[in-house]
């Protein structure tokens, strides 16, 4: 499986194919980005499914999203329940700035929403109610 390439020292467990726009294919995460999510993966111990990574503008504005997605530095994370509570935990702990918190519906499609993005129209950090886009 083609990995996603980590700029730092961490290994890259991340596949490109589970980062790669839906739309146009290009995975364009920003590596710091990466190290931090391998960090919040080690610390959960378990895998941490991504649902959505990179989006070229494209593709976000065509399924409604903000712009986080475009900017290499969000995924929504399949995850529900406890383990749901302890992602949200952990990455807060390890700089997240934006939690989007979709846990209603069928547990395959509960997701949360990570990423470290800086100012913007909201004071950060910021959690919301996320649905899955």
């Amino acid at each position: 499986m083609e990995r996603a390439p980590s700029h730092g020292t961490r290994r890259a467990v991340f596949s490109a194919r589970d980062l790669a726009c839906g739309h146009c294919g290009r995975v364009e995460m920003h590596p710091r980005f990466l190290d931090r999510l391998e960090v919040v993966r080690e610390a959960m111990g378990r895998d941490l499914p991504v649902l959505a990574g990179y989006r070229c503008p494209e593709h976000d504005a065509a399924v409604g999203g903000s712009g986080a997605h475009t900017t290499g530095r969000a995924v929504d994370i399949r995850i529900c329940g406890t383990d749901a509570l302890r992602l949200v935990a952990t990455a807060l702990r390890h700089g997240f700035t934006g939690i989007g918190v979709g846990q209603s519906g069928p547990s395959g499609g509960r997701a949360i929403h990570l990423d470290d993005l800086c100012g913007g129209r909201f004071p950060r950090p910021r959690i919301w109610n996320h649905k899955e886009t």
